[in-house]
């Protein structure tokens, strides 16, 4: 059994900074990632239909927990310079690189921090998934955690995971995670995102809800 990795470190900043679930494991040549839908501002309720898997690529993406606004300039941060690096030298940015990107962006700016803890996943020459800490830290990991609800999900992740887990399987772990995260996580919510990439597949689909 691989170790399983997650990050807690916003809790200093507010419930409402931080509040969601999302995961991420490898499943053979695939990576999963999934994540609630909704958004908290304190205990507001602020959205329903938040994504918060956002592509970067045609073969990776990234999870996103914490502030909204800064998740999108760091995702349009890489989604372009992948773009511009495929441009440039004629071949893909490797999943490790956009990982390295946007440490390296978050360590220089530790004093005035992005509040976001990330995980970037996908498939360039097999499956890779890095999870990124506030701060810059960034580790390749089997299955990731992050958020107000990544405790929970960790407790379904640690149950359920092992070596050789089938692709239909790693969807329903997954799911499992974050449904269970709901039941108990107050800023974790109304449904389940979940994208599945490969070589030559990138898939997007939604669970709903249910409670049992």
């Amino acid at each position: 059994m691989k170790k399983v990795f997650s990050y807690d470190t916003l809790n200093r900043y507010g419930r409402g900074w931080h509040g969601t679930t999302t995961v991420g494991l490898i499943a053979g040549d695939y990576v999963v990632l999934a994540a609630d839908k909704r958004a908290t501002a304190g205990t507001l309720i602020a959205s329903r239909t938040v994504k918060k898997i956002v592509k970067l690529t045609d073969y990776a993406a990234m999870t996103i927990s914490g502030l909204v606004a800064d998740a999108q300039a760091l995702a349009d941060a890489v989604r372009e310079e992948a773009r511009y690096y495929e441009l440039d030298r004629g071949k893909r940015l490797s999943v490790y690189g956009m990982a390295t990107l946007l440490a390296n962006i978050l360590s220089s700016s530790k004093y005035f921090p992005y509040l976001v803890q990330l995980i970037v996943g996908g498939y360039d020459t097999a499956p890779h998934l890095y999870a990124i800490d506030p701060y810059g830290g960034v580790t390749e990991e089997k299955v990731a955690s992050t958020g107000s609800g990544s405790p929970v999900a960790l407790g379904v992740l640690e149950r359920g995971y092992k070596e050789g887990i089938s692709l239909d399987d790693a969807v329903n772990l997954a799911a499992e995670a974050i449904r269970s995260a709901i039941l108990r996580d107050s800023a974790t919510g109304d449904g389940i995102d979940v994208t599945i990439i490969g070589h030559s597949t990138y898939q997007e689909k939604f669970i709903p809800f249910q409670s049992r």
